[in-house]
């Protein structure tokens, strides 16, 4: 096995076991609401609600600087023209 597998394994390896040791309930407010769920639930949710936000933020940022980059025109070329 490779170096990466290793990591891999040894990744999932920690995250099952702080996962395991997790299991009580939690409860926890959001504006009025009142939730209450293991935090063997909680964990995986609140990591794939943040994969999910910085996944939308990095294609909002790239999205704004494809267009700037669109928009300003060549700093050797500034008219646009091609070589002669």
């Amino acid at each position: 096995m490779k170096f990466k597998s290793y990591l891999i394994l040894a990744i999932l390896l920690l995250t099952a076991i702080i996962l395991i040791q997790n299991t009580e309930v939690v409860e926890f407010k959001i504006f009025f609401w009142q939730i209450s769920m293991s935090r063997i639930i909680l964990f995986p949710a609140l990591l794939v609600i943040g994969f999910i936000v910085g996944y939308i933020i990095a294609k909002v940022h790239r999205h704004k600087r494809v267009k700037e980059k669109l928009a300003k025109p060549c700093a050797e070329n500034p008219k646009g023209r091609e070589n002669d």
